[in-house]
């Protein structure tokens, strides 16, 4: 009966489960992560060579003319070594991570999940999967509430795949604003990505000029009309709140349209 058994787990029959509860389901980029991991053994004896925590999320990437979504892992936790897991044994192991300053925002369609998993040799893994809600940092609530008084709409939220710009992510989080007010009629979209740096932030803009005249309809179709701009917010401009870094950010778009 033991080999029957043993043979059932190795394909995920009366084998160990894993359970997470997050103690931190909202969490900002830089935050912490926190909760508790339930192991419970299954109907045999098993050697687990770890237990480890991912962050994950999605991205689009373009694969001949389609595109497709691919899963990128943001950042790994070993949570023990190995160790045997007796049957029906059950363990709890607390936990409590500082996550990575890049992590994407959980907005639109923009999704990231906590997947604990189990290492067996010669069995299925058993794993667990947990939504995360990720929300804005202090400096960059900051910096979206400053492109809001400048009369931007947010319109999308999209991981898209830029190795260049993505840093140790195959993939970078673009905002995408649309005017509508003061720079309507300038500019088709303005799209920022976020590099929070310590206590500063850079942020990238790209600048979508709309086309005016015979020359602004070549440019748009030769793909000039976009100019790119880094602009780095130390914590003292950060400190004097959205409307001090509206006029900054103001300033640095009036010269590009």
């Amino acid at each position: 009966m033991s080999f029957f058994k043993k043979m059932l787990a190795s394909v995920g029959v009366g084998a160990a489960k894993v359970n997470t509860e997050l103690h931190t389901p909202e969490v900002t980029p830089g935050g912490i992560i926190s909760g508790v991991v339930y192991i419970e053994g299954g109907d045999v004896e098993q050697n687990v060579d770890r237990i480890y925590l991912s962050i994950k999320t999605h991205y689009i990437r373009e694969r001949d003319d389609r595109k497709v979504k691919e899963t990128a892992v943001i950042a790994k936790y070993l949570l023990t070594e190995g160790f045997t897991l007796q049957p029906g044994a059950k363990l709890e192991k607390d936990f409590s991570f500082d996550l990575p300053e890049n992590l994407p925002i959980t907005l639109h369609r923009a999704e990231v999940w906590v997947e604990t998993g189990l290492d067996i040799s010669s069995a299925v893994d058993p794993s667990d999967r947990d939504r995360l809600h990720v929300v804005p940092s202090k400096d960059m609530n900051t910096v979206l509430g400053a492109i809001d008084i400048l009369g931007f709409k947010l319109r999308e939220v999209t991981n898209d795949y830029a190795p260049k710009l993505g840093g140790n992510l195959p993939f970078v989080q673009e905002f995408e604003f649309v005017p509508t007010s003061k720079f309507r009629g300038h500019l088709d979209e303005l799209e920022v990505l976020f590099y929070p740096m310590g206590d500063s932030l850079e942020l990238l803009l790209q600048i979508d000029r709309r086309a005016r005249g015979l020359s602004g309809i070549f440019s748009e179709a030769m793909g000039t009309d976009e100019s790119f701009v880094r602009l780095h917010l130390y914590e003292r401009h950060l400190a004097r709140g959205p409307h001090s870094v509206a006029q900054g950010l103001e300033e640095v778009i009036s010269k590009h349209i």
